[in-house]
């Protein structure tokens, strides 16, 4: 008489494949960051608000010079943008992570691709009424003068306020405190920021810089802004611009989406 002896293995129930973006996902999880960041008025200002303070005093730091305005205004309008989204989603990312949230979410059937493009979406939303506020500011209340559409202005502005967004969710995943966080601005930033052409004509840098900024997606928002500034119709560098900075924004987030840690060592 035979006995056969039947061994079952347990099985750990794992989290639904998460692999492909979900968009009620996606947009459950934008929802959820705009509920947070309602109680949060601090945060909602300095997205919102700063830019369009930093525009108002270069307006009248050049009081006496509305041409000098003119020519870094629309080029400001770029940047600024980019700069507080950089900062603002970094710094509330990490802070997801380091609270446990981050961990939490993820143990659910919500994937890396969701939470990335949540973040986005709801970043993105904020980034529509701060470009908006901040294009109209410039054009209509500080009197910057555009030879194009101030339409074409805004779509710049708000690619780039989307580019900070992506580079901000991409430098967190390798943060470990807010500190480290803010301290990524000065080696992800500023180059761009002095290589973008703001400063001089990128043609007339030294030719290893001009390689180095010819690969930088700022130096692109502002020759974006720029075409906008001299050009009445919509030119092939102008498509060519908005074309680079909107496929690396796209770039980031999915870079983003596969370094984004569970929870800061």
């Amino acid at each position: 008489m035979s006995t056969t002896t039947s061994t079952s293995t347990p099985t750990t129930m794992a989290p639904a494949s998460t692999s492909a973006l979900n968009a009620s996902r996606t947009t459950a999880t934008a929802a959820r960051v705009l509920r947070q960041l309602r109680h949060d008025p601090r945060t909602i200002a300095l997205m919102i608000l700063i830019p369009c303070v930093m525009l108002f005093l270069l307006r009248y730091v050049f009081d006496g010079s509305q041409r000098t305005f003119d020519n870094i205004g629309a080029s400001l309008l770029g940047i600024f943008p980019l700069i507080t989204m950089f900062l603002v989603t970094s710094i509330a990312t990490l802070r997801e992570r380091t609270s446990g949230t981050l961990e939490r979410l993820l143990a659910m059937p919500l994937g890396k691709a969701d939470l990335i493009a949540g973040y986005a979406l709801a970043f993105g939303a904020l980034a529509i009424v701060q470009s908006a506020l901040a294009t109209g500011l410039a054009v209509w209340a500080l009197g910057l003068d555009v030879t194009g559409s101030a339409w074409l202005l805004l779509l710049v502005a708000l690619l780039d306020a989307l580019l900070g967004t992506a580079l901000g969710l991409f430098v967190s995943a390798f943060a470990s405190s807010e500190f480290q966080a803010v301290q990524f601005m000065p080696a992800v930033i500023f180059p761009q920021l002095l290589l973008c052409g703001l400063f001089t004509p990128r043609p007339n840098m030294h030719p290893v810089l001009e390689g180095i900024s010819n690969v930088l997606p700022m130096s692109y928002a502002v020759d974006g802004m720029n075409e906008v500034l001299l050009h009445t119709d919509v030119t092939a560098n102008f498509i060519r611009d908005v074309l680079v900075v909107a496929a690396c924004a796209l770039l980031v987030l999915t870079l983003g989406a596969a370094t984004l840690r569970r929870r800061t060592a």
